[in-house]
């Protein structure tokens, strides 16, 4: 299946150039967007809950050193849960799509926990 939007992995130039190819109505694509909110609004709600916290940190922590792992598995059976290889061997799909909203959200955690420790 040909998209007129595909670019090929040496044809990226920018980030946002990456970011505009990509099939946002993908199922893939939207389930990554929901599960990307779901852990924000669970980072959010219970940053005053240290247990859950610090599970949902290492959660977090280990989906972000699997990536690449995941990124292999997914390179070889894509066609079971998305219309596009999004999954090059650089990684440039799952870290920009996958690793750096978590990523954002462990900061988000340790600011959190920062603030919430130089209040005691």
């Amino acid at each position: 299946m040909v998209y007129e939007n595909y670019i090929e992995v040496n044809e990226i130039q920018d980030i946002l150039g990456f970011l505009k190819s990509i099939d946002w109505y993908d199922p893939l694509c939207l389930a990554l967007i929901s599960f990307h909110i779901i852990v924000t609004l669970a980072t959010l709600f219970t940053r005053n809950h240290g247990n859950f916290q610090v599970l949902l940190f290492l959660l977090l922590i280990l989906l972000v050193y699997f990536s690449e792992s995941i990124n292999e598995f997914a390179a070889h059976n894509w066609r079971t849960f998305s219309r596009q290889q999004y999954f090059d061997s650089k990684g440039m799909f799952i870290s920009i799509v996958f690793s750096v909203p978590i990523l954002l959200n462990l900061m988000l955690m340790v600011v959190s926990t920062l603030l919430g420790s130089s209040s005691i």
